[in-house]
C-alpha cells in the first residue's frame, strides 16, 4: 500500500479532499509553531512579573481583547475573507517586531514591564490567530467532513507545538528572546501564504451539487460577509445554541485558570533562574504535544465518528471533574502536573476538534463574528473570573486541595452543558434530517 493510500485509509480521505487538507494542515502547523515559540516566553514573563500580579495581567488581557474584538468584526464586515485574514495576521507580525526592539533595548524594571505587556499581547494573539483559522475551517468543510478530518488537521497544531516549543527550549539560552520573536514572525507569515493557497482551492472544493448550489447562492467564498461590527455579541445573545457554546467556553477557561495558577506557583517555588523557567514551560508543552499527536492521528476521527459529537465533547469536562476530585484528595505536585498534562492533551486531541464541529451548523456570519467573540472575549472573561476567584480563594486561606474541591461542581455542570450541545448539534445538522441542504447554510441561524 502506497503512503498516499495509507493516509487516505487512516483519515478516511475522499477524492478531491487531498490538496485542501494539505494546505489546511500546513496553515495550522505554521500558526501553532509561531505561537509555541513565544508561549514559554509569555509564561516566564508572567512569573517574572510576580505570581501575585497574574490576576492583574488577566484583567489587562480581557480589556485588550474587548478593545480589538470590534475592529476585527468591522474588518470581517468590510473585507473579503482572505483579505481580513491576511490583515489580522500581519498586524500581529508587526507587533512582534515592535516587541523584538523593546526586549533588545530594555533592562531592569523596564524589561519586567515589557514582559507584562508581552504577556497580555500573547494572550490576545494566540486566541485571535487560532480562532480565525478554525472559522476558516468551518466555512470550508461540512459537518460530515469535519468529523472525519478535523482530528487529523488538529494534529498539525500538535506538530507545530512540538516544533515551536523545541526551538525555544533548545535555543533560548543561546540566541535570546528577541531572535525567537523574529522566528515566530517568519512562521506566521508562512501561515498567511498557506491561507491564500487554501482560499484559492476552496471554490474548486465545491464538488457536490448541494455544495455548489450553496456556493453560488452565497456569491462565492470571497464575498464580503457584511453585517454589523457588533454582530458577534448580538448573535450569541439571540441564539440559545451559541449562548451555550459561550457557557462551555466560560467553564473551560475558569477551570483552566485555576490549574494555571497552581502551575505558576509550583514553578515559582522550584526555579530561580528565568531561562530555566522558560525551558521548563517549553518542556511541559513538548510532553503535552507528543502525548497528543498519536491520539489526533489515530483516535480523534474514529472516536468522534463512533461515539458521536455529544460523548466526545463530554470527555474533557468529565476528566476535569475526576482530576479536581483527585487533586482535592491528594493535593500534591505530581497529581497537579499529571492532571495538567492529561487535561491539555485531551483538550487538543478531543475537545478542540469537536468544539469546532459545533460551528459547522451556524450561519457564515456567525462562523466569523459570533465564533470569534466566543473564542476571544468570552474565553478571556473566563480567564478573568478564574484568575480573581483563585486569588480570592488563596487570600481566604484555601490551599490547592480546597480550591480543587470548589472546582468539582463547576466541572460537573460543564459536563452536562457539553452533553446538551453535542445532542443539539446533531439535531441541527442537515446530515441527520431529511433536508438536503449544505451544513454551512442551516435553515435557522438562531435555534
Amino acid at each position: 500500500m502506497t503512503p498516499r493510500r495509507s493516509l487516505s485509509s487512516l483519515i478516511s480521505l475522499r477524492p478531491g479532499e487531498g490538496a485542501i487538507v494539505f494546505w489546511s494542515f500546513l496553515y495550522l502547523f505554521a500558526v501553532f509553531s509561531a505561537y509555541y515559540v513565544i508561549r514559554p516566553i509569555r509564561d516566564e514573563a508572567g512569573v517574572a512579573g510576580g505570581v501575585s500580579n497574574l490576576s492583574w495581567l488577566f484583567t489587562g488581557t480581557l480589556v485588550a481583547m474587548m478593545a480589538v474584538n470590534t475592529p476585527f468584526a468591522a474588518l470581517v464586515a468590510r473585507l473579503p475573507r482572505l483579505r481580513f485574514i491576511a490583515v489580522t495576521y500581519r498586524f500581529f507580525i508587526l507587533n512582534l517586531i515592535v516587541f523584538l526592539l523593546l526586549f533588545r533595548t530594555s533592562s531592569g524594571d523596564a524589561n519586567i514591564w515589557v514582559g507584562r505587556a508581552f504577556f497580555i499581547w500573547v494572550s490576545v494573539f494566540n486566541l485571535f490567530v487560532v480562532s480565525v483559522f478554525w472559522a476558516f475551517m468551518v466555512d470550508v468543510f461540512t459537518t460530515e467532513q469535519s468529523k472525519r478530518l478535523f482530528g487529523f488537521i488538529a494534529a498539525a497544531a500538535t506538530l507545530g507545538g512540538i516544533l515551536g516549543s523545541s526551538i525555544t527550549a533548545t535555543a533560548v539560552k543561546t540566541i535570546g528572546v528577541p531572535s525567537l520573536l523574529l522566528i515566530s514572525a517568519v512562521l506566521l507569515e508562512f501561515g498567511v501564504f498557506a491561507a491564500k493557497r487554501l482560499g484559492a482551492l476552496d471554490p474548486g472544493f465545491a464538488t457536490t451539487a448541494a455544495r455548489k448550489q450553496t456556493t453560488d447562492a452565497a456569491g462565492g467564498g470571497e464575498q464580503v460577509i457584511g453585517g454589523s461590527a457588533l454582530a458577534g455579541l448580538t448573535g450569541v445573545l439571540r441564539s440559545p445554541y451559541l449562548l451555550n457554546i459561550g457557557v462551555y467556553m466560560l467553564l473551560y477557561t475558569i477551570l483552566s485558570t485555576f490549574l494555571y495558577f497552581q502551575q505558576a506557583a509550583i514553578v515559582d517555588r522550584t526555579f530561580a533562574d528565568r531561562a530555566a523557567r522558560t525551558a521548563f514551560f517549553a518542556t511541559i508543552d513538548l510532553v503535552v504535544n507528543v502525548l497528543t499527536i498519536g491520539c489526533q492521528v489515530f483516535l480523534t476521527g474514529r472516536v468522534m465518528h463512533r461515539a458521536g459529537v455529544a460523548l466526545t465533547l463530554t470527555f474533557v469536562p468529565a476528566l476535569t471533574a475526576v482530576g479536581f476530585l483527585l487533586l482535592g484528595i491528594m493535593p500534591v505536585v505530581a497529581v497537579a502536573v499529571g492532571f495538567i498534562v492529561l487535561r491539555r492533551a485531551g483538550n487538543y486531541a478531543f475537545a478542540r476538534p469537536t468544539r469546532e464541529v459545533l460551528f459547522t451548523v451556524v450561519s457564515r456570519e456567525d462562523k466569523y463574528k459570533a465564533k470569534n467573540f466566543i473564542d476571544t472575549v468570552v474565553y478571556r472573561l473566563g480567564d478573568q473570573v478564574g484568575a480573581w476567584s483563585s486569588s480570592l480563594l488563596t487570600m481566604a486561606g484555601m490551599g490547592t486541595g480546597a480550591i480543587a474541591w470548589a472546582a468539582v461542581p463547576l466541572a460537573i455542570g460543564w459536563t452536562f452543558n457539553a452533553l446538551w450541545l453535542g445532542r443539539r448539534q446533531t439535531v441541527m445538522s442537515p446530515a441527520t434530517s431529511s433536508a438536503s441542504v449544505d451544513t454551512r447554510q442551516p435553515a435557522s441561524t438562531h435555534p
